[in-house]
């Protein structure tokens, strides 16, 4: 068999199911021997950020890798700031990117770049396989780099006679190593610092999930701690049945009001709470003035087992955590505003729905106001880097068929990765698309203010308006396949999304804002 051949049976032996593809010559091999071995679902993105994005959302859903096949530096290049969100959501991903054959190297033909260089910062491991003997090895060892705990980016770099050439050898990765322990010195120190009162738990990863929230849940009934989420979290799970936990807010001001009075923040698997750009007269850290910060655990330890420990020092018990109850709002109605938004999905999202969050502006209400909601998981924008949304649907999508995945999008992020619609038509996945129109980079108005900027001119009004022209979503979605409503009033808007929620397929509500 050939490289390319045996890399695939790699993939398959060691579980690697899905490939998000946008291949070009290089890449040719693979693609044959997709037709040849059975068992790896290959999913067409029309565009490399799609393809990257697709597979953060993937392995926050599946908890384990997909794969991604990309095109040389120039394909690498177009899927770096999708790959760059992954990075901080601490998501799983065997990033495949062909190379030009070596012998062709040298000549410096007009797609020869720095693949290494580009590929370097934005992945945990990388390697190459230059001769068809080393693919299934080298293979092999970027899925168990990307399966290390929490989940890493696993860049394997392939050159194109390395596929083509005779002599492959399939590998099984070895199955992945326990999450390392939490050092019974920061155990002591956590313990101490929550018996001392007026402690905050900080919680990511792991530890966000219902087994995670429901042992913190209790730790801070029995203790008078509180628990909150880092600002931005790759899956949170939530709703009716599990315990309610606030996020931390994004915003330093906001942020350290709501940790006035914190005497310990601890982390559980967060990192330290910073802004996320530095503003005139502001401070960068979002932890107030004397509260002293502590690591019970890092996001490589087990975050889950740190937790139960504490519960169990502390006598808490998570059966016993208060839960949230379903308890719909009314829905309502009249003008379309962001709150009434928010309200409308916190008494309509059905029963274990995935919410793919890049409302950015618009949605600033929607997670407070989907806190007692059925129950569902919550992804959110981990790197700030925008144009995930409509990409991270379709990853979330093939990794649970079974489940109804939301989009909440901003139309000025959403056009980063349009083409991912054409994607969810091809594939038939179960994806209901809400784009908030409001013609603007509006998250941008907000910040010239943030930065002492002030009011924008009229070359700067036009920096931050879609308006002229304004993008028709309708019409784009049908273009691309989607079946798409534009709505005007909140009874609109209900009435859609549950027709949506009923439609087989995809669909999308394009809902203009002022």
């Amino acid at each position: 068999m050939n490289g390319a051949e045996s890399l695939v049976r790699t993939l398959v032996a060691s579980g690697v199911d899905v490939c998000f593809s946008n291949p070009g010559t290089s890449e040719m091999h693979f693609v044959a021997a997709l037709d040849k071995v059975t068992g790896v679902r290959s999913v067409l993105c029309l565009f490399e950020g799609g393809a990257t994005g697709a597979a953060d959302g993937y392995a926050r859903m599946a908890d384990k890798p997909a794969a991604t096949l990309l095109h040389l530096g120039t394909g690498l290049s177009n899927g770096i700031a999708n790959l760059h969100n992954a990075r901080r959501a601490r998501s799983p991903i065997v990033n495949i990117v062909g190379e030009h054959a070596l012998s062709h190297l040298e000549y410096d033909s007009p797609l020869v770049s720095d693949l290494r260089g580009l590929a370097t910062p934005i992945s945990h491991w990388l390697g190459s396989a230059e001769t068809a003997e080393t693919v299934g090895k080298v293979a092999a060892e970027a899925i168990e780099a990307a399966r290390k705990s929490p989940g890493q980016v696993a860049t394997l770099m392939l050159p194109a006679d390395a596929s083509w050439n005779e002599g492959g050898v399939v590998v099984t990765a070895a199955s992945p190593p326990a999450p390392a322990p939490v050092a019974a010195t920061a155990m002591a120190e956590a313990l101490a610092a929550i018996r001392a009162g007026d402690a905050v738990l900080l919680l990511a990863g792991r530890a966000l999930r219902a087994e995670g929230t429901a042992l913190a849940a209790a730790i801070c009934q029995k203790t008078g701690a509180k628990m909150m989420a880092q600002p931005r979290d790759g899956r949170i799970e939530r709703g009716a049945g599990r315990a309610a936990i606030s996020r931390l807010p994004n915003a330093v001001g906001p942020a350290l009001e709501a940790l006035k009075g914190t005497k310990t923040l601890i982390l559980v698997g967060s990192s330290l709470p910073v802004g996320n750009f530095g503003y005139p007269g502001r401070p960068s850290v979002m932890v107030p003035e004397g509260c002293a910060v502590l690591t019970l655990a890092t996001p490589e330890q087990d975050l889950l087992a740190a937790l139960a420990d504490i519960a169990s020092a502390v006598g808490a018990v998570a059966s016993e955590a208060k839960l949230v109850v379903f308890n719909p709002p009314e829905l309502p109605t009249g003008e379309i505003t962001p709150e009434k938004i928010g309200t409308m999905l916190g008494a309509l999202i059905p029963d274990n729905a995935i919410l793919c969050d890049e409302a950015v502006t618009t949605g600033r209400t929607f997670f407070h106001r989907t806190r007692e909601a059925r129950a569902h998981d919550y992804l959110a924008l981990t790197g700030g880097a925008i144009g995930i949304g409509l990409a991270m649907t379709t990853g979330a999508a093939i990794a649970c068929p079974d489940r109804q995945v939301i989009g909440l999008q901003a139309d000025g992020s959403g056009m980063y990765t349009v083409q991912s619609l054409w994607t969810h038509a091809r594939e038939k996945l179960n994806i209901l698309t809400l784009v908030f129109a409001n013609n603007a980079y509006n998250v941008l108005r907000q910040e010239l203010k943030s930065v002492g900027a002030g009011e924008p001119g009229v070359l700067g009004t036009q920096m931050l308006s879609l308006k002229d022209p304004a993008i028709d979503w309708v019409s784009v979605a049908k273009g691309l396949g989607v079946p798409a409503r534009r709505v005007t009033t909140m009874e609109e808007l209900a009435d859609a999304f549950n027709a949506g929620l009923m439609f087989e397929g995809p669909s999308l509500i394009e809902i203009p804002l002022q």
